[in-house]
């Protein structure tokens, strides 16, 4: 059963009365009641291309955070083959919240590493609900390394709320793991590429995507901080949400006029939960291509262009 955003509701009356009529029906085969239910698939298409026509900040955070969204898992079995996955970082601990490993993207070989927030009760727990502790970061750095050793482009898929801030984190040197795996983003000489599929949240997001090209699929958000966080410190009240999401122009259409993201790759009408294989493989065709236009490039360039790509974000809004 589809699970209905908050703004959805208007939605959810009407394609819930047209599956009460078809119940009725499989339960009375003398019940005609196609044109009804026809009908009111008719209202419901119409209104749910209203709803997403237009949507505020504060919606598409609504559908970046929306829980049957496709996650990293669902993207890693759906687009890529031969995956291999990599566990730990040597230190410490398997963090769950990331997942990473050897794949072949398209028969190229790949190293492919994203966040992932589980998709029921006890996943989502075991995954920490996409927020990596120390040993996560440790453990993307490592698989990045790796990458760069072999000349494999790294492809990062980033989904979380931020890195964890719990206690146990901070003791093992949270901020640092995040500065590390940054760090070895700028420096590898193998094409790498970020695409968020979700919440592309704090320096935890950052630490996956400071890429050579970051794509955005059109619902997803980025954000220095989440619009409850930043609510709560100007305002001293979470319920300021909406105006705090405004603020902080952390959609993909925004951060596309500043430069911090370089493609918007279009979902499904609805959000990609709706039409999952469509959102899946709108992100294989903006990967294919970001691939290719990075292919030939020699290690020398994609540091320089890499750096260059960060030392620039910004300056593009303020141009204009």
């Amino acid at each position: 059963m589809t699970q209905y955003l908050e703004f959805e509701k208007p939605l959810a009356e009407i394609e819930g009365k047209a599956e009460e009529l078809r119940a009725l029906a499989r339960a009375n085969e003398e019940m005609d009641v196609a044109d009804e239910a026809a009908a009111l698939d008719a209202k419901a298409a119409q209104l749910l291309k209203d709803l997403y026509k237009d949507l505020t900040p504060w919606r598409k955070c609504q559908v970046a955070r929306h829980p049957e969204r496709p996650h990293c898992k669902d993207y890693i079995e759906a687009l890529f083959t031969e995956f291999t996955p990599l566990a730990g970082d040597r230190n410490f601990a398997d963090d769950l919240a990331v997942m990473g490993g050897l794949a072949r993207f398209n028969d190229q070989p790949v190293m492919v590493i994203g966040h992932e927030k589980g998709s029921d009760t006890k996943s989502r727990i075991e995954r920490n609900f996409g927020m990596a502790r120390p040993e996560g970061y440790r453990k993307a750095v490592r698989l990045m390394e790796m990458a760069g050793r072999f000349g494999l482009p790294v492809i990062t898929l980033v989904d979380t709320a931020g890195a964890y801030p719990g206690k146990g984190a901070e003791e093992r040197g949270q901020s640092e793991a995040i500065a590390r795996s940054t760090e070895m983003c700028l420096k590898i000489g193998v094409p790498l590429i970020s695409v968020i599929i979700g919440e592309g949240g704090s320096g935890g997001a950052v630490a996956f995507a400071t890429a050579n090209r970051v794509a955005m699929l059109e619902h997803s958000i980025y954000s220095v901080i989440s619009p409850e966080g930043c609510a709560s410190i100007l305002w001293k009240d979470a319920e300021k949400m909406r105006e705090a999401a405004e603020a902080l122009r952390l959609t993909a259409q925004d951060l596309n006029k500043l430069g911090v993201n370089d493609r918007i790759i279009p979902e499904p009408l609805g959000g990609a939960h709706r039409d999952p294989k469509a959102a899946m493989n709108a992100v294989a065709k903006a990967i294919s291509e970001m691939l290719e236009e990075l292919d030939g490039k020699s290690a020398e360039e994609l540091i320089r262009d890499r750096r260059k790509k960060f030392l620039d974000i910004g300056s593009k809004g303020l141009a204009a």
